[in-house]
């Protein structure tokens, strides 16, 4: 049985994984669990690793890992039925659940926290989590992460043109697509999902 800090400090390992893409470090597992000290996280950690929830990959900054198991078991929630979000259904119950890591995780996918309003319209809101899969290149109208001029990173709507042009559109009536020559932009991942708490 875990104590109630250890409990509370594995969960925020794995979500921080989910939503990373990698492991936190001692001083943000501290901070994501309320404490000051390192020393005591760094406690709870080694504690976890002696019963098997953690393993560690040794000559990486980010080594904490999640053994398959527990990566199965503890990123999946209940899923009980279904719910009307128009007219109302007949509630039926059911058991089963949502495994979290088959949906959001993966080698190739990361986390990115939104900021501004430009995704609107495709229920993207600013301070979302939108999970990402790298990759460099995408089909037409898909959402992208797309760097500019090797300089910024925007989150848009990809729609190539004709003459090597790209256009990026955002999904907000109050604001204007921009049109780069291709060689200006590179896709670095689309949209697999996106994570809000309330």
């Amino acid at each position: 049985m875990l104590t109630d800090s250890q409990q509370r400090t594995l969960d925020f390992i794995q979500a921080y994984i989910l939503r990373c893409g990698h492991s936190p470090t001692y001083p943000e597992i501290a901070r994501g669990i309320g404490i000051q000290s390192q020393g005591t996280a760094h406690r709870y950690v080694k504690a976890l690793l002696e019963m098997g929830y953690l393993r560690h990959e040794e000559g990486t900054h980010r080594g904490l890992r999640l053994p398959d198991e527990v990566a199965e078991q503890g990123m999946s929630i209940p899923l009980l039925g279904k719910i009307a979000a128009g007219l109302p259904i007949e509630a039926i119950s059911g058991y089963d659940s949502v495994n979290l890591n088959q949906m959001f995780g993966g080698e190739n996918r990361f986390a990115l926290q939104v900021e501004g309003d430009s995704m609107i319209e495709l229920g993207i809101l600013h301070g979302d989590t939108v999970i990402i899969e790298a990759c460099n290149e995408a089909r037409k109208d898909a959402v992208v992460v797309a760097l500019i001029d090797n300089y910024e990173v925007t989150l848009k709507i990809y729609h190539p043109l004709s003459h090597n042009r790209i256009k990026l559109i955002p999904a907000n009536a109050s604001l204007q697509p921009m049109v780069y020559q291709a060689d200006r932009v590179q896709i670095q991942g689309v949209l697999v999902g996106t994570l809000r708490t309330y």
